[in-house]
């Protein structure tokens, strides 16, 4: 029997969702917007991931809106999506990425060589599209090209808050489906909710138990996360702390502590004023905020709180 399981998608309008909005949702797994077109890239990647992962969320997909009419800007698009989602989220290959198709006039060839530019990358592909756009498009040729299927289909006029048992009364007519969207106000958050429809969904949630993308040529793939999944390298420190590898550089608005720990009670190294910079290769969520850690000399480390973990507030910006 199908586990029916709750899947939230985020994209910049949800940034305000507090951790317990999170718990309150109860989702497991979430499906975060990393781009769009050639020129955009979500600034709230790190913090939704952050703020819904403490809330409860234990599996992340991700997507990138479509704007493109032919296959050359398909791939460029493609591209676009897998270098800002390795920057800004760390993430790996074998994990679930899906190309959000809303946009009149996309070519179903062009959807293909989107698909398979993150093929053949070492990524899971998914596709996504509303039920009365399905005409546009040639599901059957596709088909072979994506991992996993995600269709809309709800009253778009309709601002009733929906539960997490959706009327499968409404449930759309088409081949193929892994992940039903059935609300754009789930539980009255304003997110959008969606119902797993098939066992292979939730398998690519959790990229250890799916199995591997068959690429169009060879390349060099990297062993996929352990569950739970999350888009980076983690391991666990001697004080039980959870880290997540990532280069990024933090830029200081106020004056904040740089410490020999992850504490508040660590000892002080320097004291941050606005506008002062780390360049940091890790973060891990504890005593209340999100750390950075800063590689220092002789194999040593600092640590500075960046962000609030329960409001999301953060104390300056990240590159």
């Amino acid at each position: 029997m199908t586990q029916r399981t709750t899947v939230i998608d985020l994209a910049s309008f949800q940034s305000g969702l507090t951790v317990a909005n999170y718990k309150a949702i109860g989702a497991e797994y979430a499906i975060v917007k990393i781009s769009e077109s050639t020129n955009y890239t979500n600034p709230y990647i790190r913090s939704l991931i952050d703020l819904s992962a403490a809330g409860g969320i234990k599996g992340y997909a991700f997507y990138h809106f479509g704007r493109f009419h032919n296959d050359a800007q398909a791939v460029a698009e493609a591209n676009y999506f897998i270098n800002a989602a390795k920057a800004r989220a760390n993430v790996k290959p074998g994990t679930l990425m899906i190309l959000d198709a809303e946009i009149q006039g996309m070519p179903t060839s062009s959807v293909i060589a989107f698909l398979d530019t993150l093929r053949g990358a070492g990524y899971h592909t998914g596709f996504y599209t509303y039920k009365y756009l399905l005409p546009n498009f040639n599901l059957e040729v596709i088909h072979p090209h994506m991992d996993m299927f995600w269709l809309a289909s709800y009253p778009l006029a309709n601002s009733r808050a929906a539960d997490k048992n959706p009327d499968f009364n409404y449930f759309p007519s088409a081949n193929y489906v892994d992940l039903w969207q059935y609300t754009d106000n789930l539980l009255g958050y304003r997110v959008d909710g969606s119902i797993t429809i098939t066992d292979n969904a939730i398998k690519l949630f959790n990229p250890s138990s799916a199995p591997a993308p068959a690429p169009q040529k060879p390349i060099e793939q990297e062993k996929p996360a352990i569950k739970p999944s999350l888009p980076a390298h983690s391991w666990v420190d001697d004080l039980g702390i959870r880290w997540f590898a990532e280069q990024g550089t933090f830029t200081s608005t106020t004056d904040l502590h740089l410490r020999w720990g992850a504490a508040p009670s660590s000892s002080v190294i320097a004291v941050l004023h606005t506008g002062d910079v780390v360049k940091y290769d890790a973060w891990a969520r504890t005593n209340g905020f999100v750390y950075v850690r800063q590689p220092r000399p002789n194999g040593q480390y600092g640590y500075v709180a960046v962000r609030n973990a329960a409001t999301g507030e953060a104390y300056g910006t990240f590159k």
